[in-house]
């Protein structure tokens, strides 16, 4: 019998490897920025959902700057291999990548915060409320 799943096969173990490495250069994960924070970030985590939502719950240590408003002018005042992770609602938001597509059109490193808000929460960690840090 042969299902969804399996109609199509799957990828050579070779392709998979390329396919599925590739993957942590464009993400991370809520786990991973959380421990990095914890650490001494080595990024610029940037919440790019507007200003409303970021009062009300935003991860510690998150600068807000809608995907919106990246502009070279505003990222100028940090150096040109600053790595920025981006991140907005979840899984169900695009503003992540929004974002980081505008960072990378400015030639800057960047990557994704893997399930944004939902996901921090999924992890439960906290959140923190207010405006800008």
């Amino acid at each position: 019998m042969t299902t969804a799943v399996t109609a199509i096969p799957a990828a050579p173990s070779d392709q998979a490897r390329e396919h599925f490495a590739a993957e942590f250069t464009f993400e991370t994960d809520c786990w991973d920025v959380h421990d990095a924070l914890a650490k001494g970030a080595d990024f610029v985590l940037l919440d790019v959902r507007g200003p409303a939502l970021y009062a009300r719950g935003h991860v510690p240590g998150a600068i807000s700057l809608p995907h919106g408003k990246i502009t070279r002018n505003r990222m100028s005042g940090w150096p040109e291999d600053t790595l920025f992770v981006t991140y907005c609602a979840g899984p169900h938001c695009n503003g992540a990548a929004r974002g980081a597509l505008r960072l990378a059109e400015l030639g800057r490193p960047v990557k994704i915060m893997a399930g944004g808000i939902t996901g921090w929460l999924d992890e439960e960690f906290a959140l923190k409320a207010g405006g800008e840090p």
